[in-house]
């Protein structure tokens, strides 16, 4: 298969988070915070009522991005936005050496206690060190090694699963279509790939988003984007790890609920052309997914 990450055994050398060109790529800029300590946010509490009760615990559902991770941190530790970006030069995570300090696709989902004296960089410790511990044992790396694959490639192939597939059923077979079109030399044309380079979410991605010039264009760039595109969960790693046997190249939801898969380009290009047409004709929007 032809993949633009480098091909390591699932147990490459790992080192503490260093941040390069390549791992600052995927992190969206946000705006500059104050100078200085940052200084917890003062809740103004109307006269009679009582303060609200300070979380105990953070949240992060599968699929969000490390973006969104960051500002979720922010938020429940009440922090200036963009406190917790910022804090990445300080923590020290344990990620693979291909992540080259980008912490996107480690950030694992779950729930995190956040414990007397809560920081950001203990809660992405947190999240890196139980994303090593699902990723690096059985059943993840030995899949990944079983499909000739780094543990990192598999994260990666697993980010798209999760955003690509409608529901966990289509998993697998979102999986396999990822395979085969690796190992047929095609370029992937992963709208989810566009839509992180962009920074949307949801989206059909126009005729000029397949243009840009991104490392995450898989309609113009071959094999895997060079990192994952958002932080996976299990169901998407199972997958990603053990695809759906199938010949699939192509798929796209033409209803909720209706996901199909072929490996014949007509056949997939009527499934389109239904697509479109529901999607003129009702909300929510139904979009394609591969050209």
């Amino acid at each position: 298969m032809q993949m633009n990450t480098p091909s390591r055994s699932a147990r490459s050398t790992r080192k503490t988070m260093r941040l390069t060109t390549r791992g600052r790529l995927a992190l969206v800029a946000a705006g500059a915070a104050g100078a200085g300590t940052a200084a917890a946010l003062l809740l103004l509490i109307p006269a009679g009522q009582e303060a609200p009760p300070r979380p105990t615990s953070l949240v992060i559902p599968a699929g969000w991005r490390a973006t969104q991770v960051y500002e979720a941190v922010d938020k429940t530790l009440d922090l200036p936005a963009g406190t917790t970006q910022q804090s990445l030069a300080q923590a020290e995570l344990d990620l693979p050496n291909d992540a080259e300090g980008n912490p996107e696709g480690y950030l694992y989902p779950a729930t995190y206690p956040l414990g007397d004296q809560p920081t950001p960089e203990k809660l992405l410790a947190a999240m890196v060190d139980t994303a090593n511990r699902k990723f690096l044992g059985a059943p993840i790396a030995a899949g990944a090694q079983r499909n000739a694959l780094n543990v990192y490639q598999a994260v990666t192939i697993a980010s798209i699963v999760q955003a690509e597939a409608a529901t966990k059923d289509d998993m697998g077979r979102v999986a396999r279509v990822i395979f085969n079109r690796l190992a047929r030399g095609m370029p992937l044309q992963m709208n989810s790939t566009i839509n992180y380079a962009t920074g949307r979410t949801g989206l059909k991605p126009t005729v000029e988003d397949t243009r840009i010039d991104s490392p995450y264009n898989s309609y113009q760039r071959m094999g895997l984007p060079p990192t994952p595109i958002d932080n996976p969960g299990e169901d998407a790693m199972r997958a990603a790890t053990n695809p759906t046997p199938g010949d699939w190249l192509y798929f796209v939801t033409v209803k909720p609920g209706d996901t199909r898969f072929t490996a014949d380009q007509a056949e997939h290009e009527r499934n389109v052309a239904e697509a479109e047409r529901n999607r003129r004709s009702a909300s929510p929007r139904v979009t394609a997914t591969t050209g």
